[in-house]
């Protein structure tokens, strides 16, 4: 099954009985946490900051005499930084034929699909089904780069902007696994380097693909004996620290774990005046089709980058 480009007709894209599916790993669970491509924050400048991070001193022990205290001590002065994102276009194209539109209730029928007649056609609007297509890889990409993407200005028209993902972002706290094998010794020193560089945890939420999700269970699983009930789920580890919700999002990389600090996560857009956030407009026809483009101004704020947490370089076999 592979998909096509260009505009949808009749002959490359056929219709079929039977119901509908969508294949493949599709869950998007980290922007679904955020507030998904309906909430977030607005923001009307493609880069936008992400936090000022300002920090202490390391603590000492005071040494004046009253003879110093006399005098007043040289000033203190806590400096501020400033880091930042940015959105990055999101744009899909539709294209569907008139006649394509007109022959919903034309059915396939070959090998694969049997009788015409033995099924039904789920899909009664080919138009409205490519834009809903759209739409969900557009999620998937929006997750994708959440997770992974790498950052990058538009200093130009010809420069796409490209938003930093939280794993690229997060750069205080991580771990170098070195393809060692996940282990709780690994996930003990991120927590620690976490702890003591300031997180906060408040809303901490690993996030693993399906092999690490395994060897979690693996590590922190406990099945009481039971003669009909085997197998462990885990979703939430108690922690010196904090409890941390375990999330499998098929988007992270095999060989990293990543402890998001979701309360200072959020989607931001960049609104297009008079259209909206995201949104779907028709496109001039120049012949015998509807055309249309899906169109986004979208990036993540992920807060302080010293509030997240990594471990890199996992085994992962």
């Amino acid at each position: 099954m592979a998909n096509t480009t260009g505009m949808a007709t009749m002959w490359n894209v056929p219709n079929y009985v039977g119901e509908l599916f969508l294949i493949g790993a599709n869950q998007t669970p980290f922007l679904n946490m955020i507030g998904g491509l309906t909430g977030g924050r607005q923001y009307q400048a493609f880069d936008f900051p992400t936090a000022q991070p300002w920090a202490l001193n390391s603590a000492t022990q005071p040494a004046i005499t009253e003879n110093t205290s006399a005098t007043a001590p040289t000033a203190t002065t806590y400096v501020r930084g400033q880091d930042t994102n940015t959105v990055q276009i999101h744009q899909k194209a539709v294209n569907v034929s008139y006649a394509k539109q007109s022959t919903s209730r034309v059915v396939a029928a070959d090998a694969t699909t049997g009788d015409a007649m033995l099924g039904t056609q789920p899909v009664n609007d080919e138009l409205d089904f490519q834009i809903q297509g759209n739409l969900r890889q557009v999620s998937l990409d929006v997750e994708y780069t959440f997770l992974q993407g790498t950052y990058q200005q538009a200093t130009d028209a010809d420069t796409a902007a490209k938003t930093r993902g939280i794993i690229t972002a997060t750069t205080t706290n991580a771990v170098a696994a070195a393809a060692a094998a996940l282990s709780k010794d690994l996930i003990d020193e991120l927590l620690r380097d976490m702890a003591s560089n300031g997180s906060i945890f408040m809303n901490p939420v690993i996030f693993v693909n399906a092999f690490q999700k395994q060897k979690l269970t693996n590590i922190y699983g406990y099945a009481p004996e039971s003669r009909n009930v085997g197998g462990v789920n885990i979703n939430q580890i108690e922690t010196d620290f904090a409890q941390l919700g375990v999330v499998w999002a098929p988007r992270m990389p095999t060989d990293t774990l990543l402890i998001a600090e979701m309360s200072v996560c959020a989607p931001v857009f960049c609104p297009v005046p008079g259209k909206g956030l995201l949104f779907y407009e028709e496109l001039s026809k120049t012949g015998a089709a509807e055309k249309g483009q899906l169109y986004g101004q979208i990036g993540l704020d992920y807060g302080p980058e010293e509030y997240h947490g990594k471990i890199t370089g996992l085994a992962t076999s």
